[in-house]
């Protein structure tokens, strides 16, 4: 009788363990942090001190187990997502490494926005680009990994990344380029054949990028978020940079939280878990909250009749949390500014 107990208590904690503890080949979805800008972005050597402040805000992915799966079934502000949807393929080591290219690209076009918006000068350095992925049929696969710096093809140096594909699709599918590109700060070069990028037979390496850039103003910005990552705090970083560089209190005692990408010119862009970061921003008593307000087309609604904009499950969010917070929407920087400066 008592082995027999044993063997039921031994079961159970092993189960309890494979319960709390077991890895699955899932991700976890969940509202992350709201942080104030100001703690990680320094304009002139100075963090901004008025007493209100812009939040970015984040998700959190956790890798899941079978009690936090069952968690979040029961938890409108949690989501699964199987490895394949979140990495693409990529091992971890290289999903960070693109989540932390994302973010560099964000900060420079935040800072380029801002200082665009303040009609304040400023240097762009092209240093080349990013290899953030590598399709599994790129003859470059074998040759390029994901963080190499591609600085030439066919020995020309290109300012823009635009300008880099202009170039690849001005050749031959099958035909043969040299790519130069660093690596741990050494150079290398390698000379492979393009590959048809779609049925159109548009010639191309196979890679996805990024542009690396090097943004050299005055007074210096300093943009330094840790251990976060991907692009969607630019339009926050974008309003902290305008704010300190022209002196003004645009956040006039209010917490402001936010998200979105955005592109040098001040476009905002749409982003992925807006629900879990009006959560987070609500447990930080914002007041606002500005999300991007992307057009919903017949073209997006054809490829997909359900899908609904940042905007649209960010105003449902504030909705089922009951919340004060004002959801703003926004096109671009100019739209957050405004609206800002015409609200107290």
């Amino acid at each position: 009788m008592k082995k027999h107990r044993k063997l039921i208590v031994i079961t159970s904690v092993v189960l309890l363990l494979l319960l709390v503890f077991l890895p699955l080949p899932f991700f976890v979805e969940s509202p992350g942090s709201a942080q104030p800008t100001a703690d990680v972005i320094s304009v002139n050597q100075r963090h901004d001190r008025h007493s209100g402040k812009f939040l970015f805000t984040t998700v959190e992915l956790t890798s899941a187990t079978p009690l936090s799966m069952v968690i979040a079934a029961f938890d409108p502000f949690r989501e699964v997502e199987s490895r394949q949807e979140i990495m693409a393929g990529d091992n971890t080591k290289e999903y960070l490494q693109m989540q932390s290219y994302f973010m560099e690209n964000a900060s420079n076009n935040a800072v380029e926005a801002a200082f665009k918006k303040a009609h304040r000068k400023y240097q762009k350095d092209y240093k080349g680009i990013y290899v953030m992925s590598l399709l599994p049929k790129s003859n470059f696969k074998n040759h390029l990994q994901v963080g190499d710096i591609v600085s030439k093809i066919d020995g020309h140096r290109f300012l823009s990344s635009k300008a880099f594909i202009k170039y690849v699709k001005s050749q031959k599918v099958n035909q043969r380029v040299t790519v130069q590109y660093q690596r741990h700060g050494k150079t290398y070069h390698t000379r492979q054949r393009l590959i048809s990028m779609n049925k159109k037979q548009r010639p191309g390496l196979g890679i996805s990028l990024v542009d690396h850039v090097k943004i050299h103003t005055q007074p210096k910005v300093k943009i330094d978020a840790g251990d976060v990552g991907g692009p969607s705090a630019g339009l926050m970083f974008s309003l902290q940079v305008y704010s300190q560089l022209t002196q003004q209190n645009l956040t006039k005692n209010r917490i402001i939280a936010g998200t979105g990408t955005i592109d040098a010119k001040g476009k905002v862009g749409a982003i992925g878990g807006i629900d879990k970061k009006v959560y987070a921003a609500n447990r930080e008593h914002a007041q606002i909250f500005f999300a991007p307000n992307d057009p919903v087309t017949k073209k997006i609604l054809k490829i997909d009749p359900h899908y609904q904009n940042n905007y649209t499950i960010a105003k449902k969010a504030a909705a089922r949390l009951k919340t004060k917070m004002k959801i703003v929407p926004v096109k671009n920087l100019d739209d957050a500014y405004n609206y800002l400066k015409t609200h107290r």
